[in-house]
């Protein structure tokens, strides 16, 4: 029997009970239990859908009389988020809110992919590679410090290359926000504006981690 298909959608807070009712038209009743990982909602068919929030209640819990509608309050809250998506391609550094970009900053600085070759010309090659590396890291660093200093930054949004952002995040200019608190590590491509107000409204929409029916 083949396994179960799952896919992942973002959708934001006015459009999720819309959602669910269409989740429920396609696939049955549904049953709610409300975990850990967030809202799930099991169909009459099988069918499962993971609810998750952008971000933690934190002591501001959504208002309204169902769980989906809690949900959707909670994901609607404005909150600031400091963004930090990078790539060996580029770099996006933003303030985050409502789903829109606040303030930004996006450019290229090209990183060197790795290479097979060996011997002396390969210790060039890593040394320059690691210069470059080094100077992308300290370039968006202080461009997110920048930025992120105009405004309250509730979390940090960190996407794109995980040693880079590590890197960036741990970089003296940033220390004061060594204990804001991290969203979900975002995958995406190189950043450019497209990608930047993809994430931005990402970021603040409810995951849902769709599974279907086993066929």
């Amino acid at each position: 029997m083949p396994s179960p298909e799952s896919r992942v959608a973002f959708v934001s807070a006015a459009r999720l009970p819309g959602w669910v009712e269409r989740f429920a038209s396609s696939h049955g009743a549904l049953v709610e239990e409300e975990l850990d990982a967030g809202l799930q909602v099991r169909a009459a068919d099988g069918a499962v859908a993971l609810l998750q929030a952008p971000w933690p209640v934190d002591g501001r819990p959504g208002r309204g009389g169902d769980a989906v509608s809690r949900l959707a309050s909670l994901a609607g809250q404005p909150r600031s988020l400091g963004t930090v998506l990078v790539r060996r391609g580029g770099y996006s550094v933003a303030v985050v809110s409502g789903g829109a970009v606040v303030a930004s900053k996006t450019g290229t600085r090209h990183v060197q992919s790795r290479t097979a070759a060996g011997g002396w010309s390969q210790q060039r090659f890593a040394r320059r590679r690691a210069n470059q590396a080094d100077a992308l890291v300290e370039a968006v660093a202080e461009h997110a410090a920048r930025i992120f200093a105009e405004h309250r930054i509730e979390y940090l949004a960190p996407g794109g290359d995980r040693t880079l952002v590590d890197q960036v995040l741990a970089e003296p200019v940033l220390k004061r926000y060594a204990g804001v608190a991290r969203l979900a590590f975002l995958d995406v491509p190189d950043p450019r504006a497209a990608v930047l107000k993809k994430a931005a409204a990402e970021l603040c929409s409810v995951r849902i981690l769709v599974t279907d029916p086993a066929s």
